[in-house]
């Protein structure tokens, strides 16, 4: 497995619950068992007060009532503003258009050119799920099928009633989009998806996946063809 280009990052900074958990299994164990917004701000930029920079957020991360299962606003207090989109400067010699996963300060970024990014905040694999290396973009769903893989079923048997698959809607562990990550030509079983979950962002809770806020995933999703390249980098 290649390793990723060492990055430097100049602007320095470092799933939803599966409806009432009596009757279903939560989103996050789901996950633990498995594998131009703030940009506009500028480079970097600061804000005048934590009173606009939550203005701000509830811009980016509001309601997405046009979806096919309309997607609820965000509760950006229960974000560290640090995880919010922005553009920020960046180092690296990937190409635009690549992704590179930071798992140790749980952001991810879309390589835009001429020294910059947009960066998302992330959540990712717990300790002993982690993995690093290159990979690409072999397939993209839109509210996908969900199917626990057998070793999460035999670890967490109440998964079970998903073996032949739950399909795609706000309780789908995979949420409103997913990438799905191959290394030569083989899926990995990783994904990059989206999560409903705001209190998951900044902490290490899957199988290895990466979670953005779905809105953030929706962002990134529409500017991510097929064959990206995804740079994983060491935690």
């Amino acid at each position: 497995m290649g390793w990723g280009q060492k990055n430097r990052e100049a602007d320095a900074g470092g799933s939803a619950r599966l409806g009432h958990r009596a009757q279903r299994l939560s989103r996050r164990s789901f996950l633990a068992g498995s594998a131009a917004g703030l940009g506009a701000l500028g480079l970097g930029g600061c804000v005048t007060s934590d009173g606009t920079m939550l203005a701000e957020a509830a811009k980016v991360y509001g309601p997405m009532p046009d979806e096919k299962f309309p997607i609820p606003a965000v509760d950006v207090s229960k974000v560290d503003p640090k995880y919010y989109r922005r553009t920020v400067r960046y180092e690296t010699k990937e190409a635009p258009g690549t992704i590179i996963v930071d798992p140790r300060n749980y952001y991810v970024y879309r390589v835009e050119g001429d020294g910059s990014a947009t960066r998302y905040g992330a959540n990712v694999g717990r300790d002993g799920f982690l993995w690093s290396g290159d990979a690409y973009v072999g397939r993209k769903s839109e509210w996908a099928t969900w199917t626990p893989p057998k070793e999460m079923i035999r670890r967490q048997p109440e998964a079970a009633k998903y073996a032949r698959g739950m399909p795609g809607g706000l309780d789908n562990p995979l949420g409103a989009r997913t990438l799905h990550l191959y290394q030569n030509g083989a899926y990995t079983l990783y994904t990059i998806y989206a999560s409903s979950d705001p209190e998951s962002i900044g902490s290490g809770i899957t199988s290895g996946c990466v979670g953005l806020l779905s809105q953030d995933m929706i962002h990134l999703y529409a500017q991510t063809p097929v064959k990206t390249k995804v740079v994983v980098l060491p935690a």
